[in-house]
């Protein structure tokens, strides 16, 4: 037992082992095979837990590692997590490992250090990561400096039943328009629910003459004036929605359910091919299809990011350089599993690759990159929490 103790106290002394090294791509794989890596991200999607559960399958066949989803209803409770941890000195192998981020909350980690990096552009498959063309270096116009890794591309669609709804919506004033004459046809996911939150970003971008006073954070002095314009529209719409705007969907499948159900006739999306998907999986009627405003609507891309006190990092980097790799790419934006856009660059593929994004059919209901026309650029985070709870206060949660 002495010697025990002798032998516990000597490996006390010794230090910590050093944080592995993204450029030194075998001792990283080297270090990852065997390590667990718990991936905190959103649970409320059958298609995204399925597609989570294949990336675990591919990284345990190729690296060893095991990949766990553990499902989250909200990622600020991650944030939390690792807050927590940071406080309670808990600085090595916390319980998260990786974590599906962006806007607010990444802001958040950042300015508190709870991130570990950068590591995200030193990852092989960084080389084919379109960094000209798509915001892969900004998350809600916060520079990602390599402290996440983008994984998918998002842009705001509205889903339209054309059997009920037969024409597109241009602007938020139509929408307001055809929800007045058409009463409790329409509804959004109830804030502070990211894609319910989102629509309200949306219909301000929208309402604005100049929208690019949302790229400097809110403040004090210019949030009741600048954002008076979505509460005038919400105080005419609100009547209008789907159960007199009493009630509200909890999520984005939820909204989905009440259109499979005939209940209303207009969704909002951040998955340009959402439609496509919900009709091969017999979840909308083959009638819908999606749109885009006049004025364009909201993008950005998925993010992962790599908690501080990671003790899986290496594998936690051999995940999110999975996630980026033509195959799981490809099998990403093929709608009947996820229609996400790719984040990558496909003049930086191999031609076997590029054939296979170009064979790709993107669906019924998915526009074209072309027809998906002007992305308008993300808010900064603080105009989206303060949105919500300026929503919540207004509106309250409904029961």
């Amino acid at each position: 037992m002495k010697y025990l103790a002798v032998v516990a106290a000597l490996l006390a002394t010794l230090p910590a082992l050093a944080d592995p090294d993204a450029g030194k791509w075998d001792a990283v794989t080297g270090r990852a095979d065997g390590q667990t890596v718990y991936w905190n991200a959103w649970g409320g999607s059958t298609n995204t837990n399925d597609f989570i559960a294949w990336v675990s399958r591919r990284v345990r066949e190729d690296y060893g590692v095991t990949l766990e989803h553990v499902k989250l209803a909200d990622t600020a409770d991650a944030v939390t997590r690792v807050l927590a941890e940071k406080q309670a000195g808990v600085d090595e192998d916390g319980a998260i490992d990786l974590v599906w981020i962006n806007g607010a909350n990444f802001a958040a980690m950042k300015k508190a250090n709870l991130l570990f990096g950068p590591y995200a552009e030193q990852l092989p498959n960084w080389a084919f990561v379109d960094v000209d063309g798509k915001t892969v270096r900004t998350d809600f116009t916060i520079p990602t400096e390599g402290y996440e890794s983008p994984w998918a591309m998002a842009q705001v669609v509205f889903i339209h039943d054309t059997a009920d709804l037969a024409e597109p919506l241009g602007s938020m004033d139509e929408i307001l328009a055809w929800s007045t004459a058409n009463p409790g046809r329409f509804t959004y996911p109830q804030p502070p629910d990211f894609l319910g939150t989102t629509f309200l970003k949306q219909a301000l971008v929208d309402l604005l003459d100049d929208p690019s006073v949302l790229a400097d954070p809110a403040t004090d002095d210019n949030f009741e004036a600048v954002t008076a314009p979505l509460w005038a529209f919400l105080s005419d719409l609100t009547p209008t929605l789907w159960r007199g705007g009493r009630a509200y969907p909890a999520t984005g499948p939820a909204q989905l359910q009440l259109m499979a159900d005939g209940e209303v006739d207009l969704a909002i999306s951040f998955s340009p091919a959402e439609a496509t998907a919900a009709i091969a999986n017999y979840q909308l009627p083959p009638t819908a299809r999606t749109f885009v405003l006049d004025n364009g609507t909201i993008g950005n891309a998925s993010f992962v990011a790599i908690p501080y006190n990671s003790g899986s990092k290496a594998g936690a980097m051999v995940v999110a350089n999975f996630l980026i790799s033509p195959e799981a790419q490809l099998r990403a934006q093929n709608p009947q599993v996820l229609g996400y856009g790719t984040v990558l660059d496909m003049d930086a593929l191999s031609a076997e690759d590029r054939a296979a994004f170009d064979a790709l059919d993107l669906g019924v209901a998915t526009l074209s990159p072309a027809e998906l026309g002007q992305v308008q650029a993300e808010p900064h985070p603080s105009w989206m929490t303060g949105i919500a709870d300026h929503w919540i206060s207004r509106y309250g949660v409904a029961e």
